[in-house]
């Protein structure tokens, strides 16, 4: 089974990822390939599989992207058919932690075979909060991010399951009880 995390910046869509990945050995994250640098410690095969913009518009022609986006000019973002292949073989469930426009595209490519999940604020007012309580974006960041998550939550009834993540422990929870209806654990 494919399963499809997405959410507006600051909605904890990380923090759903996480838990699913460290109390459930048989999903595996899927890295996505990108043509932008890598940042900070992030390493080649564990963040990213980081390739020049030719490399990826060599994938591109050879057919070995699932989906693909060009985000900025030349700074692609994609998913590898050989990273879900990988997974596949080990007999894993694929994960992906991806924006809502890759998350739609996945989720139409893989129809029936992917769950889609969307992580939702209880407000936009919250997710200011959260935004600003991070500390890691400046006050024209944080509203560019909130002006992004107001046209992302329009996209959230195409998606298979709503959660809103108000309280974390109960919104963890419907997490888990979703998985059960599906028979992932």
């Amino acid at each position: 089974m494919i399963l499809i995390f997405c959410a507006p910046s600051g909605s904890g869509k990380s923090t759903f990822v996480k838990h699913l990945l460290s109390c459930y050995n048989t999903f595996e994250l899927s890295i996505s390939a990108t043509s932008r640098p890598p940042r900070g410690t992030e390493k080649h095969g564990v963040e990213y599989y980081f390739l020049t913009a030719e490399e990826f518009r060599k994938l591109i022609a050879e057919d070995k992207f699932v989906e693909y986006q060009e985000v900025y000019k030349d700074k692609f973002y994609g998913t590898l058919k050989s990273e879900i292949d990988r997974i596949q073989k080990k007999g894993h469930h694929v994960v992906f932690d991806v924006d809502v426009k890759g998350g739609l595209n996945l989720k139409k490519i893989f129809g029936n075979g992917a769950i889609s999940v969307f992580i939702q604020p209880p407000s936009i007012e919250e997710l200011r909060k959260r935004l600003t309580g991070r500390g890691t974006d400046s006050a024209e960041m944080i509203e560019q991010r909130i002006a992004k998550a107001s046209t992302e939550l329009q996209d959230a009834p195409y998606f298979d399951h709503i959660i809103v993540n108000d309280n974390l422990q109960t919104a963890l929870a419907e997490l888990d009880t979703l998985l059960k209806q599906y028979n992932l654990i």
